[in-house]
C-alpha cells in the first residue's frame, strides 16, 4: 500500500522517471557536474547540462552513461540518487520503492549487473529492483499489442544506442541493439562543419542544427541556418550558413548503418512475423525518431509502412511504468536480476 514504485529511462542523453499513479515526474539530461579536485558533485540535469563548454578548469560536466550502459559507476550512483530523490521523498522509517531500469537489449551480464548495483545503492531495493530490456519497454509505451501472438517491429533509437527488435507473446523473438544513434549524428555534424568550413562547433550546437534543420530525407523546401563557431585558420569567432541538403549529407553514414540494422533484423524474423510487420508497420520510438524524414526513408527502403509513435521521447519511461501498473501480468517481460551464487 505505502510501495512508491517508479520505472527509470536511465537513458544516454536524458534520464525520465514515472511514478505509478503520477506519470512522468522527471523529465532531465543525464549529465552530472562534477569538481575534479575534490570530486564533490556540484549540480546534476538541467543545471548541470548548462555548464557543458562553460565551465574553469576544475569543473567538468560529464554524462555518466555512455552507448546506455555505465561508463562512470560512482558518477551514475550520484546522479540515480538525485534523480530518484527528486522523484520520492524517503522517510526514514518508510519502505524503499520498487524500482524497474531499463538496458539496451544488447547489454552484457555485467553492464546489467552495474545498473542494478548503482539503483540498489541510490536506494532502492534489492529484491525489489527489476530490468527490461529497451525495445520491449518502448513497445508498451507505444501502445503496440506484446502479449498477443502477432509481431510487432519497433525501433528504438536514443542518444546512445539504436534498438530494433521484433517482439511476439510477451518475448523478444530477434533484435539488434547498435551503438549508432542521437550522439553519433552530433558528431558526424560536427566533423563535416569542421572538414568543409574549416569551423569548431560544440556538440550542444549540433545538436539545435540536427533538430532544427537535419533530415534523413529530401525535403520540398531547403532550409538554412546561421550558426557560430572559431574558424580553425585564424581561431576567432565567425558565422555561417548553412542548408538542410548539406546536414543531409552529413548524416548519412549514420542514418544508413541504422536503415541496413533494420534490414538486417528483417532478414532473421520468421515469415509468419514478417507477414504480421507488413501490415502493421515498423514503430519508431525515441528522440532519433523525431529526425525529419526518418519515417520516409525507413519507408522506402524497406517498402513497409512506418509510424511515429505518439511521444516518442517518452516511450521507454512510458513503458516502464505501464509494466509497474500491471506488474502481475506484464512481470514475464522483466531482466531477472537475481545474482548468481557461486
Amino acid at each position: 500500500m505505502f510501495t512508491k514504485d517508479m520505472g527509470i529511462d536511465l537513458g544516454t542523453a536524458n534520464t525520465l522517471v514515472y511514478m505509478k499513479g503520477k506519470g512522468i515526474v522527471v523529465n532531465e539530461p543525464s549529465v552530472v557536474a562534477i569538481n575534479t579536485q575534490t570530486r564533490e558533485v556540484l549540480a546534476v540535469g538541467n543545471e548541470a547540462k548548462e555548464m557543458i563548454g562553460r565551465t574553469p578548469g576544475n569543473i567538468v560536466a560529464i554524462r555518466p552513461m555512455k552507448d546506455g550502459v555505465i561508463a562512470d559507476f560512482d558518477t551514475t550512483q550520484a546522479m540515480l540518487r538525485y534523480f530518484i530523490g527528486k522523484a520520492y521523498v524517503r522517510s526514514m522509517f518508510g519502505p524503499k520503492p520498487r524500482v524497474v531500469v531499463c538496458v539496451p537489449s544488447g547489454a552484457t551480464e555485467v553492464e546489467k549487473r552495474a545498473i542494478i548495483e548503482a539503483a540498489i545503492s541510490a536506494g532502492s531495493k534489492d529484491k525489489d529492483t527489476y530490468l527490461i530490456e529497451e525495445p520491449m519497454a518502448a513497445s508498451i509505451g507505444a501502445g503496440l499489442p506484446v502479449e498477443e501472438p502477432t509481431g510487432s517491429m519497433v525501433v528504438d533509437i536514443g542518444g546512445g544506442t539504436a534498438e530494433v527488435a521484433v517482439i511476439s507473446l510477451g518475448g523478444i523473438v530477434t533484435s539488434t541493439s547498435l551503438r549508432v544513434a542521437g550522439d553519433e549524428f552530433d558528431s558526424y555534424i560536427v566533423n563535416y562543419i569542421k572538414k568543409e568550413y574549416n569551423l569548431a562547433i560544440g556538440d550542444r550546437t549540433a545538436e539545435e542544427i540536427k533538430i532544427q534543420i537535419g533530415s534523413a530525407f529530401p525535403k520540398e523546401t531547403p532550409q538554412t541556418m546561421d550558426i557560430r563557431g572559431r574558424d580553425l585558420i585564424t581561431g576567432l569567432p565567425k558565422t555561417i550558413q548553412i542548408t538542410s541538403p548539406e546536414i543531409m549529407e552529413a548524416l548519412h553514414e549514420p542514418v544508413y548503418s541504422i536503415v541496413e540494422t533494420i534490414k538486417q533484423t528483417l532478414e532473421a524474423t520468421p515469415p509468419e512475423l514478417a507477414a504480421d510487420i507488413m501490415e502493421s508497420g515498423i514503430t519508431l520510438t525515441g528522440g532519433g525518431a523525431l529526425l525529419s524524414g526518418l519515417d520516409q526513408l525507413i519507408s522506402s527502403e524497406t517498402g513497409m509502412p512506418v509510424n511515429v509513435a505518439n511521444e516518442p521521447l517518452n516511450c521507454v519511461a512510458m513503458g516502464t511504468g505501464l509494466v509497474l501498473e500491471h506488474i502481475d501480468t506484464l512481470k514475464s517481460v522483466l531482466v531477472s536480476p537475481r545474482k548468481i551464487r557461486f
